[in-house]
């Protein structure tokens, strides 16, 4: 596997144990529709989380959750939808962005909750 494949696996790992740690149950890792891919789907109260995790080995080219741009979000906006519809769910749902940067022996997550709408 390609080195930034590993990084990006450990990331979302990372990314799912943070989450737990703070209450929220993961129910969906790599959930895919088509060519589509939301990394975590959770619950958190009665709100359904879509998080998108940018995991990068610094911070050299900007801070990873710069790279979620704007077809992602529509990507995981149809993601969600379609996930939403085949579980027949009736939750909110709200799209969170999971940065982590690790590298040179250190590691920051920085968790951005109601990073974009579905409204945009």
């Amino acid at each position: 596997m390609a080195e930034h494949n590993e990084t990006g696996t450990r990331g979302e790992e990372l990314a799912a144990n943070f989450l737990i740690k703070k209450g929220y149950l993961v129910i969906e890792k790599n959930w895919r529709f088509k060519n589509l891919e939301a990394d975590i789907i959770a619950l958190i109260d009665k709100t359904l989380v879509v998080a998108e995790v940018k995991t990068r080995s610094s911070n050299y080219f900007g801070e990873p959750e710069s790279f979620v741009n704007k077809q992602k979000q529509k990507n995981l906006i149809k993601t969600a939808h379609e996930y939403i519809i085949r579980n027949n769910l009736d939750v909110d749902v709200r799209f969170d962005i999971i940065s982590i940067v690790i590298g040179n022996n250190q590691m920051k997550i920085n968790h951005i909750e109601d990073a974009f709408s579905s409204t945009h």
